[in-house]
């Protein structure tokens, strides 16, 4: 993808730059900005995504659930996903609920609407259930934007220090890291920690926040990022305290540090929705994916809920539909398949960061009909 092809440049300093391949500060901020150029063109033609069209769907929708229960199959669903197929699911969640599901369900099929990474997951939690995923071109950049050679290398940098791994990472870099977190108990996990010192794998948004949170800590944090968090920039946080002075500002911890340090309150997906759904505000702008502020606007509508343009939308979370997931239950064609080596050590990691998540209650998801 654009973005994995990118990584290498924007990741280099500049006198790297301009060493290997004689690029200028200036070319890589118009390369930058032609990145943020295209994911508002992608925004902006898959805003449609977010529309609920389950009434146009009523028949595929019964298709799908009379399928599920003829072959015991249990639909997981990322509340990033498109209304329809929130609406079809029998759960719907955060990574870390999902993840609990996954663990606990008794269903002989897992279909799994989220990308490739979450598919991993609930195949490394059930490894003798068959795990599909819709549409198995559904990735993530920035589990793409991280390898074992790429982990290797950065631990060798920091001898000693244990790694912890956020969940949107492939099952090969969570074998190589000591134990998996996820946006909601990041701060949790890396605090239960020993070592003074820990490795934080792929995202630098959260890295920097479990930083933040923790300063008695130090993080050596890799560079990676969510495009569709970074393309909301602080610039867009101070217009909506111009336009918008009344209204709460949520921010996920995967943006910018620049953007969560604006906002009047940072979490993780289920903290967002939680704390719009427990607040007595009536305003607010949702700094996180659209799929998101989709479902919050249609749980909660007597308040006001808005985001920013162009739309925080991840296209590789739409590429599930109600069409492809009933072929995928039907065909069972798209199965999730994790080499036997990596089983043991990566499912070692998320079991670790259960076990600590299972001292708090997790997050049941939405109300699912």
């Amino acid at each position: 993808m654009l973005f994995v092809f990118t990584r290498s440049l924007l990741r280099i300093n500049e006198g790297e730059h301009n060493k290997v391949i004689g690029l200028s500060r200036r070319v890589l901020r118009d390369l930058w900005s032609s990145l943020l150029l295209y994911l508002s063109i992608m925004s902006t033609l898959m805003a449609r995504s977010v529309i609920d069209r389950t009434a146009d769907k009523l028949e595929l929708f019964a298709k799908i659930k009379d399928l599920a229960k003829s072959k015991n199959a249990v639909i997981l669903t990322h509340i990033y996903q498109r209304l329809e197929v929130q609406r079809v699911a029998d759960y719907v969640g955060d990574s870390l609920m999902l993840s609990k599901q996954a663990q606990e369900t008794d269903a002989d099929i897992i279909v799994f609407c989220g990308v490739h990474f979450m598919a991993e997951t609930a195949k490394l939690l059930s490894p003798n259930k068959k795990v599909l995923l819709p549409d198995i071109q559904s990735g993530c950049p920035m589990a793409d934007m991280i390898n074992v050679d790429d982990l290797r290398a950065f631990k060798a940098e920091h001898p000693g220090a244990p790694v912890v791994c956020y969940v949107n990472s492939s099952a090969a870099v969570k074998a190589e890291s000591d134990i998996c977190c996820t946006s909601t108990n990041a701060v949790e996990i890396v605090k239960s920690l020993d070592s003074q010192e820990v490795i934080f794998v792929p995202d630098k948004g959260l890295g920097a926040w479990v930083q933040y949170k923790l300063p008695e800590k130090k993080i050596h944090i890799y560079d990676g990022f969510c495009p569709t968090h970074w393309q909301i920039t602080a610039a867009e946080v101070d217009k909506q305290r111009i336009i918008n002075p009344e209204a709460i500002i949520i921010a996920h911890p995967e943006c910018d540090p620049e953007v969560w340090r604006r906002a009047d309150f940072v979490g993780s997906t289920s903290e967002i929705y939680k704390f719009v759904e427990q607040s007595a505000g009536r305003k607010f702008v949702i700094l996180s994916e659209q799929g998101l502020v989709a479902r919050i606007q249609a749980d909660f509508r007597e308040k006001d809920i808005s985001t920013v343009f162009p739309l925080p939308l991840c296209p590789n979370m739409k590429y599930h539909s109600l069409e492809n997931l009933y072929n995928a239950l039907d065909q069972e064609f798209t199965e999730i398949i994790i080499p036997e080596p990596l089983l043991a050590p990566a499912k070692a990691t998320i079991d670790k960061m259960i076990e600590i998540s299972n001292k708090k209650k997790i997050w049941t998801g939405p109300q699912v009909a």
